[in-house]
Protein backbone atom coordinates (compact mmCIF):
# COMPACT_ATOMS: atom_id res chain seq x y z
CA UNK A 1 0.00 0.00 0.00
CA UNK A 2 2.79 2.60 0.81
CA UNK A 3 4.81 1.78 -2.62
CA UNK A 4 1.07 2.54 -4.05
CA UNK A 5 0.58 5.74 -2.10
CA UNK A 6 4.10 7.36 -2.88
CA UNK A 7 3.10 6.40 -6.52
CA UNK A 8 0.25 8.51 -6.55
CA UNK A 9 2.30 10.83 -4.86
CA UNK A 10 4.38 10.96 -7.46
CA UNK A 11 1.83 11.52 -10.03
CA UNK A 12 -0.10 14.30 -7.78
CA UNK A 13 2.92 16.52 -8.13
CA UNK A 14 3.87 15.87 -11.70
CA UNK A 15 0.58 17.05 -12.40
CA UNK A 16 0.48 20.23 -10.18
CA UNK A 17 3.98 21.36 -11.79
CA UNK A 18 2.93 20.56 -15.05
CA UNK A 19 -0.33 22.58 -14.30
CA UNK A 20 1.56 25.40 -12.75
CA UNK A 21 4.09 25.60 -15.43
CA UNK A 22 1.39 28.10 -17.15
CA UNK A 23 0.54 30.15 -14.51
CA UNK A 24 2.43 33.50 -14.64
CA UNK A 25 3.96 33.51 -11.72
CA UNK A 26 4.37 30.07 -10.25
CA UNK A 27 6.36 29.26 -13.84
CA UNK A 28 9.65 31.97 -13.26
CA UNK A 29 9.40 31.48 -9.13
CA UNK A 30 12.47 29.44 -8.10
CA UNK A 31 10.11 27.50 -5.48
CA UNK A 32 8.63 26.02 -8.61
CA UNK A 33 12.22 25.65 -10.05
CA UNK A 34 13.41 24.13 -6.89
CA UNK A 35 10.49 21.62 -6.11
CA UNK A 36 10.54 20.18 -9.77
CA UNK A 37 14.05 19.07 -9.42
CA UNK A 38 13.54 17.86 -6.15
CA UNK A 39 10.32 15.48 -7.39
CA UNK A 40 12.74 14.17 -10.07
CA UNK A 41 15.52 13.60 -8.27
CA UNK A 42 13.37 11.88 -5.54
CA UNK A 43 11.54 9.89 -8.16
CA UNK A 44 14.13 8.54 -9.77
CA UNK A 45 15.73 7.48 -6.11
CA UNK A 46 12.54 5.84 -5.55
CA UNK A 47 12.14 4.10 -8.55
CA UNK A 48 16.07 2.54 -8.22
CA UNK A 49 15.02 1.85 -4.89
CA UNK A 50 12.05 0.05 -5.52
CA UNK A 51 13.14 -1.26 -8.87
CA UNK A 52 12.29 -4.70 -8.26
CA UNK A 53 9.03 -4.50 -6.35
CA UNK A 54 7.63 -1.99 -9.40
CA UNK A 55 8.54 -4.55 -11.39
CA UNK A 56 6.28 -7.14 -10.65
CA UNK A 57 4.11 -3.90 -9.76
CA UNK A 58 -0.03 -4.12 -11.77
CA UNK A 59 0.35 -2.42 -15.06
CA UNK A 60 -1.78 0.44 -14.23
CA UNK A 61 0.68 1.26 -11.15
CA UNK A 62 3.59 1.45 -13.18
CA UNK A 63 1.57 3.42 -16.32
CA UNK A 64 1.22 5.97 -13.25
CA UNK A 65 5.03 6.26 -12.50
CA UNK A 66 5.80 6.07 -15.95
CA UNK A 67 3.40 9.15 -16.57
CA UNK A 68 4.65 11.33 -13.71
CA UNK A 69 8.62 10.72 -14.81
CA UNK A 70 7.33 12.14 -18.45
CA UNK A 71 6.18 14.80 -17.35
CA UNK A 72 8.79 15.67 -14.99
CA UNK A 73 10.94 15.23 -17.83
CA UNK A 74 8.80 17.93 -20.12
CA UNK A 75 8.73 20.72 -17.92
CA UNK A 76 10.68 23.18 -18.77
CA UNK A 77 12.68 25.01 -16.27
CA UNK A 78 14.47 28.40 -16.39
CA UNK A 79 17.55 29.35 -14.91
CA UNK A 80 18.00 32.26 -12.77
CA UNK A 81 14.39 32.46 -10.94
CA UNK A 82 13.53 34.39 -8.12
CA UNK A 83 11.50 33.66 -5.24
CA UNK A 84 7.83 35.61 -6.36
CA UNK A 85 6.96 36.07 -2.42
CA UNK A 86 9.94 37.93 -1.50
CA UNK A 87 9.46 39.87 -4.77
CA UNK A 88 6.46 40.79 -3.59
CA UNK A 89 4.65 39.36 -6.75
CA UNK A 90 2.81 36.04 -4.99
CA UNK A 91 0.10 37.43 -3.20
CA UNK A 92 -0.81 33.91 -1.25
CA UNK A 93 -0.85 34.07 2.24
CA UNK A 94 2.18 33.62 4.10
CA UNK A 95 3.37 29.94 3.95
CA UNK A 96 1.17 29.06 1.54
CA UNK A 97 2.49 27.81 -2.25
CA UNK A 98 0.80 25.73 -4.69
CA UNK A 99 3.93 23.89 -5.37
CA UNK A 100 5.60 23.34 -2.16
CA UNK A 101 2.50 22.24 -0.84
CA UNK A 102 2.53 19.70 -3.32
CA UNK A 103 5.88 18.30 -2.28
CA UNK A 104 4.71 18.45 1.40
CA UNK A 105 2.17 16.10 0.42
CA UNK A 106 4.49 13.99 -0.84
CA UNK A 107 6.98 13.47 1.85
CA UNK A 108 4.24 12.80 4.62
CA UNK A 109 3.37 9.45 2.40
Amino acid sequence: MELSNRVRGFSYVARVLAGQQNDPLCSTCKAWVNTANAARESLAAFELEHAEVLHSAPDDLNRLCSDARALLARLNLPADTAGQKKAGNCKLPEGVCFVKSSRALLEKI
